[in-house]
């Protein structure tokens, strides 16, 4: 992130604008709905900025040479510098004082010279959307201006200044925080929102009185939502755990949940690490299952976040049970699991019609004590096996599918950190698939696909996406 998004406060403040031009005009347009007391400077000005200028609205200074005062002295009194006509040594000037003089500056289409820009604007005052792109894609950003436009209603902002007008009474009637903003949030979907946004405020102002006057405060039953968040790539969210994660008051999550995808969840949502590897757990699962019954009973929504999707050996089924025996409400959210997500990303069909009719998921963790997988079986069957958890054992795995028949040389597939920046997919063959895992360095997570169809697979290395690959080869 190059520029951390701020609302600048310019209401009665002073602003110098250079250019006297359509640049400069559209500036001025938000400098003044901001509030902002705008001073213009240019060798010529337009139109619009003269019959601004003997309105009143700015000040106008006409140079020859287009440059005023640039010593900070005279610098500091404004709280943004604009430079939105000027050729390439005059915009450097400017940029060079404003620097010297820590006050912001926007060179228009210069962002190598600007310390803030402009961002694309939905405006449903006092609501507003600021959309930027670090000027890498202005007319990316101008498209999806657009579609927020169309999405977000017209009377949005009449809406944020309707609660507005009741944030102390429900203050007075909702002490504890928590109620408090659960009742906005039930508010802001409920009717007497709708009347205010279609217009009807007389009603919608009865209707939340009589609500204020009740003092009803809305239940604050707690519940868990069981949410799988796919293979890591945020963009395989489903909308559904997309909205968990940002109606959560609290967010409890494993080690194959990574940065990116808790970008998504409600900032100040507490977050609770309950990782567990091989040998090594944060929390064990009866520690997890007693925090999900507390965390609820204690009124909070919960959302466990769990890689993949939570019923495909996530140990969502078991959680879902000791859930509803505590009476907890609990919502189960499937998402994308690695087999899908992580074989489409390494271009890889776990079906198809030439090579396999059926896919079989298996876990390779073998535990102490714990019967091992019917290997005869699965070595007899014509469906590509998709092998979760099978990292360290990756060796073992190879050598009793083939010592129960399954060709030595049937191509395997081993996918690290599907869909992730971080990717690497790897083949080999069944008869070396513990010396690719140990070649490639793949410590998980990882998924194992052995079948004829993990030759279609597309090998790859950190950075490079398979994805892309297979449309150049394509």
């Amino acid at each position: 992130m190059k520029y951390l998004p701020l609302f600048a406060d310019l209401e009665g403040r002073e602003c110098l604008v250079a250019g006297g031009g359509e640049n400069a005009a559209r500036k001025l347009r938000l400098l003044l709905r901001a509030g902002a007391r705008p001073t213009v400077v240019a060798s010529a000005i337009n139109a619009e900025i003269r019959a601004l200028a003997r309105d009143g609205k700015v000040r106008v200074v006409q140079r020859a040479d287009g440059l005023p005062d640039l010593s900070r002295r005279r610098l500091a009194a404004y709280a943004l510098i604009v430079v939105a006509d000027a050729d390439s040594d005059t915009a450097e000037a400017f940029a060079a004082a404003a620097r010297q003089a820590n006050i912001p500056v926007n060179v228009v289409d210069r962002p190598d010279l600007s310390t803030v820009v402009f961002p694309g604007i939905v405006e449903r005052d006092p609501i507003l959307v600021a959309i930027g792109s670090a000027g890498a894609a202005p007319v990316l950003v101008r498209r999806l201006r657009e579609q927020i436009e169309a999405l977000l209603p017209s009377r949005l902002g009449h809406l944020a200044r309707f609660a507005q007008r009741f944030r102390t009474a429900i203050a007075g009637t909702q002490p504890d925080s928590g109620r408090r903003r659960r009742f906005w949030e039930i508010f802001f979907d409920g009717p007497v929102a709708r009347l205010v946004l279609e217009g009807r405020e007389p009603q919608a102002t009865s209707a939340m009185l009589r609500l204020v006057n009740s003092g009803t405060a809305p239940s604050l039953e707690g519940s868990v939502a069981l949410v799988g968040v796919g293979p890591g790539d945020p963009d395989l969210l489903t909308l559904r755990a997309l909205r968990a994660m940002q109606d959560a008051d609290v967010v409890v999550y494993d080690r194959l949940i990574g940065d990116r995808i808790l970008d998504y969840v409600r900032r100040d949502a507490e977050r609770i690490y309950v990782g567990k590897a091989r040998g090594n757990h944060a929390m064990n699962q009866e520690a997890i299952n007693a925090l999900l019954v507390a965390q609820a009973r204690a009124g909070r929504r919960v959302a466990r976040l769990k890689g993949g999707d939570p019923f495909v050996f996530g140990r969502g089924g078991e959680e879902m049970a000791h859930l509803q025996a505590a009476s907890i409400a609990v919502e189960i959210i499937p998402g994308i699991t690695a087999a899908t997500g992580c074989a489409a990303a390494a271009g890889l069909p776990l079906t198809h019609r030439d090579y396999t009719s059926g896919v079989t998921f298996v876990t390779g963790h073998m535990r102490d004590g714990a019967p091992e997988p019917d290997w005869a079986s699965l070595a007899a069957t014509r469906h590509t096996l998709v092998i979760y958890m099978g990292v360290a054992t990756a060796g073992i795995i190879g050598d009793r599918l083939v010592a129960h028949g399954m060709r030595p040389a049937m191509p395997v597939a081993v996918i690290e950190n599907g869909t992730r920046p971080e990717q690497i997919v790897a083949r080999g063959t069944l008869a070396t698939l513990g010396a690719t895992v140990a070649g490639r360095g793949i410590v998980g997570p990882a998924l194992i696909v052995i079948g004829d169809v993990a030759a279609l697979a597309r090998e790859s290395a950190p950075g490079v996406d398979a994805r892309a690959q297979a449309y150049a080869q394509a």
